[in-house]
């Protein structure tokens, strides 16, 4: 009857009806039915259909699949026409998802995709993101389950780091100092306990990049000072600032991942008050100031200074004069930033809270110690929290039963993800679990599951775009109306009661972080403008609003913004960031930014820092703010812009479009 048939790239083939046979014996079997002499029938009911409506005319695929529906449907096969449907729904978002990847590698090869700032545009970086845009489809398509991958695609929720998906974790607090004091193996041999600060410094950056090597997150020490304090003290201060400033070298060198990126370092530091942990923290700081070998501004560690009453906050606490100088390199170099010991939710552990960025903060455990070092994030995904105010209509409890509801699936997914990841043996993840940096798996075999261990890890519910959610709710950000800031207050602690409950009810550590989007900036807004329109004050920028953060470019104080934004601390336990902005470098106004951070620890802010401007000339060596193309010195135009995207630093160029826009937006805090 037919001799032809169009495919849906164009291509015209010869037509086999048979294949319509099989496809309706399949579904029928699918319901219990195994009737191949039916299936043949029907199949006869769907070419003389396909004949009435083309009279002999060319057709493709999909009308084929629409006839056979059709025929299913008025022959009384409801079932089996449920079952085809579904399959055929099936093979659509498979063939979509492989012209998906192929669309993505397109794109890598010409330029590396710029979801995380750090990734560089070199080739073993696009091989990398072509495994990753691989993964991600197929964990949406295989892996997970159907209704967590659509609220995933349809931009309900963010599964970050999709592409790693059933492969490792997150990030960890790595024990430093138990490493340094056992030797370890990267793989290739056992490597003894350093003996002078050089060794010592040197191996403790081999430490970071092998743990990065097996995880795809950051990597932090939680005492640096205290654990490197050890071979640091028959030396004098020159040793020391030699091997910090190796350290720092190799930081910003190492590149792990293929060759895409150096490792996600952060350093904890600041209240160890032996005079060897002072030598650390002192020289560590000195070295960043100094800067690399051009006077550039580091990248990398993202040094975390802790700040406590009684060991550095005041005049006369034997730390103090450290705490000086960290203000004094942070008014330079953008780091160190600076988390509150003293802060309601930290006191109870008294100096022992370890950040890494704006990720992850891990304390408190359902399952064993209370203790920072050893554990980390196992994985967040994030909620899209202005499309559930825009599909509310300001009504608010359509809002918070759609909050709910969204929730409790993006828990389902965490504890889907956590049994994938609990299946992993500690021989898949051969430093990181088998050399015992995570806690409790030093009492594990290479060919045990790490199940056991990683129930100490916290799995993140995130939020992002709390200021877009407020405007479209009350009409106002919490920046500007104290009825919306209360409200704000109020959808946070809903957010983080649900993380509580969750965690006594999968007997795990749930947790709500404060998400610090960076390629997920500009996806969400991006498909809501698509699907809701252009909304004031909600999808009219390229991007969401950092989690609770005040918006970039509204004018306000920098009292007043540490003072909304320090209250949404205390419910973010996951991790959480605030910054205030200078239009530059405050080098000069050292007691305005001992000001600004005694009042972000008074306030009750668990981390935070201070942004500004820094630009380098790469011709002459020139830094300061440089507000066009060339340089004001040698009028050179290779200017290097580091900015702070999110919880660590970047050079500009490597932001995506939406933070691009972000950063043109942000306005100063004065």
């Amino acid at each position: 009857m037919f001799m032809k048939i169009k495919k849906r790239d164009g291509r015209e083939v010869t037509f086999d009806e048979n294949k319509i046979t099989e496809a309706i014996f399949k579904a029928a079997k699918a319901v219990g039915g195994a009737d191949k002499q039916l299936a043949m029938e029907l199949t006869l009911d769907v070419l003389r259909l396909l004949k009435q409506e083309y009279s002999g005319g060319m057709y493709g695929v999909e009308e084929v699949q629409d006839a056979v529906e059709k025929i299913l449907i008025e022959k009384g096969h409801a079932k089996t026409a449920k079952a085809y449907i579904l399959y055929r729904d099936k093979r659509t978002r498979m063939r979509d998802a492989q012209s998906y990847l192929m669309d993505a590698v397109a794109e890598i090869l010409v330029e590396a995709s710029r979801e995380k700032a750090n990734i560089s545009n070199s080739p073993s970086a696009k091989m990398l993101q072509i495994a990753s845009a691989a993964s991600k489809a197929y964990y949406l398509n295989r892996l997970i389950p159907e209704h967590m991958a659509t609220a995933h695609i349809k931009g309900d929720i963010h599964i970050h780091n999709l592409d790693f998906y059933g492969k490792t974790l997150t990030c960890i607090q790595i024990p430093l100092g138990k490493l340094l004091k056992n030797g370890f193996n990267n793989g290739h041999g056992y490597i003894r306990p350093p003996k002078r600060p050089s060794s010592a410094a040197a191996l403790a950056a081999i430490i970071m990049q092998s743990s990065q090597n097996d995880m795809h997150g950051g990597q932090s020490f939680a005492f640096f000072d205290r654990d490197m304090a050890t071979f640091m003290e028959k030396v004098n201060e020159a040793e020391v600032y030699q091997a910090m400033e190796a350290f720092i070298y190799n930081l910003n060198s190492m590149h792990s991942r293929a060759g895409a990126q150096v490792p996600f370092s952060c350093l904890n530091i600041g209240t160890d008050t032996t005079t060897a942990g002072r030598k650390v923290t002192k020289n560590l700081l000195l070295a960043y100031e100094k800067g690399l070998g051009r006077g550039e501004n580091p990248i990398f560690p993202n040094i975390i200074f802790r700040v406590k009453a009684g060991i550095n906050l005041n005049s006369g606490d034997p730390n103090y004069d450290l705490f000086q100088l960290a203000i004094r390199v942070a008014s330079q170099r953008l780091n160190p930033t600076f988390s509150f010991m003293d802060s309601s939710f930290n006191k109870l552990y008294d100096d022992q809270v370890a950040y890494m960025g704006c990720c992850t903060r891990v304390m408190a455990n359902k399952c064993g110690d209370e203790v920072t070092e050893g554990r980390g994030n196992l994985s967040f995904t994030t909620i899209n929290l202005p499309r559930l105010a825009i599909k509310a209509e300001r009504n608010l409890m359509k809002f918070y039963q759609s909050l709910s509801d969204l929730v409790d699936l993006i828990c389902e997914q965490l504890f889907h993800r956590y049994g994938v990841q609990a299946n992993l043996k500690v021989k898949d993840m051969p430093f990181l679990m088998g050399q015992g940096l995570y806690l409790d798996s030093d009492k594990l075999a290479p060919n045990d599951t790490i199940g056991e261990v990683i129930k100490h890890g916290t799995l993140s519910i995130g939020f992002i775009g709390l200021a877009e959610t407020l405007v479209a709710l009350t009409g106002y950000h919490h920046g500007e109306n104290e009825e919306s800031q209360i409200l704000g207050e109020e959808i946070v602690a809903f957010m983080r009661n649900k993380a509580d409950r969750a965690a006594d009810k999968y007997k795990l550590n749930f947790t709500l972080l404060a998400t610090p989007a960076e390629g997920l900036a500009g996806r969400f807004v991006k498909m809501d403008c698509s699907e809701y329109g252009l909304i004031p004050g909600v999808t009219d920028k390229e991007y969401y609003t950092n989690s609770f953060h005040v918006p970039v470019n509204y004018q306000i104080g920098m009292h007043d913004k540490i003072g909304i934004e320090a209250i949404y601390h205390k419910y973010t336990n996951g991790g959480h960031i605030s910054y205030v902005e200078f239009t530059a470098p405050p080098i000069n106004n050292l007691d305005v930014v001992e000001d600004i951070i005694r009042y972000m620890g008074e306030s009750d802010i668990g981390y935070a820092g201070i942004n500004f401007p820094v630009d380098f000339c790469e011709g002459c060596g020139y830094i300061g703010v440089i507000d066009n193309d060339h340089c004001p010195v040698c009028d050179g135009s290779a200017i290097r812009r580091i900015r702070r995207i999110t919880g660590y630093l970047s050079t500009a160029d490597r932001f995506n479009h939406a933070k691009h826009e972000e950063l043109e937006q942000r306005v100063a805090h004065t």
